[in-house]
């Protein structure tokens, strides 16, 4: 059975439904961005899919959470200037799946490849991305000019067991074609509000589309018990201004992390958000902010 045909859960009150195109005024589940072309490009004999929106300088990268992709990340990126480039790491999207066992220098590698290619001064890192631009930052502190680090979930120390269990659960339903376990571990990034909305419907069917479509590659189970740095100290030696966001309540992404980070870094903002599921519940303020901060 394919994700267009699953249905979980159920539409509010209990039938199928039409979905109008939605405003960008109206509130609700993240934006779904249109869908655009994207192109393999080698990065150190390693295809990974790319996307490029916008011209010009500044040109910033971003790198996306684990089971993620281009499509969570161009949110972050509506109201920044320049040109952008979104990416799927190894083992996601239509991105290559080299032999494991894979580490955080890997995937650092990944982001290091794509900005050498297109010439990227900033990045933006989510979870994942954040946890492996960190990692691009410990051996070259001087890469880029501005850095920012959404929800970041580990440093040098392992992920939680929560954490860990999560990723693994979400990795073997994938792989194993089981929709129903996959769709209550991607509900639980939606606020309880909202859950049952026509929206989340919706987003849920959409990210089953793209996770039942293009698979996880089962090495990104190596990830899920490391740190991503052997010494938070060496980010002591970044150059760049960076800015740093949490949330409270996020098990998955501890508010201490991010304030280890921010602590961790010589030029740090630190924001952290009263309430997790950021792009369902401070859109808005977390767009501005984003684009505030690499916009100027």
């Amino acid at each position: 059975m394919g994700a267009r045909d699953f249905r979980w859960p159920p539409p509010p009150g209990g039938a199928p439904e039409r979905f109008a195109p939605r405003s960008r005024a109206e509130p609700g589940r993240p934006l779904r961005p249109l869908a655009a072309p994207t192109q393999l490009v080698d990065v150190a004999g390693v295809s990974l899919e790319c996307l490029t929106a916008g011209t010009g300088d500044p040109v910033t990268v971003f790198a996306h959470g684990f089971a993620g992709g281009i499509a969570d990340t161009r949110p972050y990126g509506s109201a920044v200037g320049g040109t952008k480039v979104f990416f799927q790491f190894r083992g996601h999207g239509r991105s290559a799946a080299p032999p494991g066992p894979w580490s955080y220098a890997d995937l650092a590698g990944d982001l290091r490849g794509v900005a050498d290619r297109f010439g990227a001064r900033r990045a933006l890192g989510v979870s994942l991305g954040a946890a492996a631009l960190a990692q691009l930052l410990t051996r070259t502190p001087d890469r880029f000019d501005r850095v920012v680090f959404v929800i970041p979930a580990v440093l040098d120390e392992p992920r939680s067991t929560h954490a860990a269990d999560r990723s693994r659960a979400l990795l073997e339903a994938v792989n194993d074609g089981d929709q129903a376990t996959a769709s209550d571990l991607l509900a639980q990034d939606i606020p309880t509000s909202v859950r049952d909305s026509p929206a989340a419907w919706q987003y849920l069917r959409d990210r089953l589309d793209q996770l039942f479509r293009d698979g996880l590659a089962p090495s990104l189970v190596d990830l899920t018990d490391q740190p991503a740095l052997p010494d938070r100290a060496l980010l002591r030696a970044v150059t760049a201004r960076a800015l740093v966001i949490g949330c409270v309540g996020d098990r998955t992404h501890p508010a201490r992390v991010a304030e280890a980070l921010a602590a961790a870094l010589p030029d740090a903002q630190l924001h952290i958000y009263p309430r997790p599921a950021l792009l369902w519940s401070q859109r808005a303020d977390l767009r501005q902010r984003v684009a505030g901060f690499l916009n100027d």
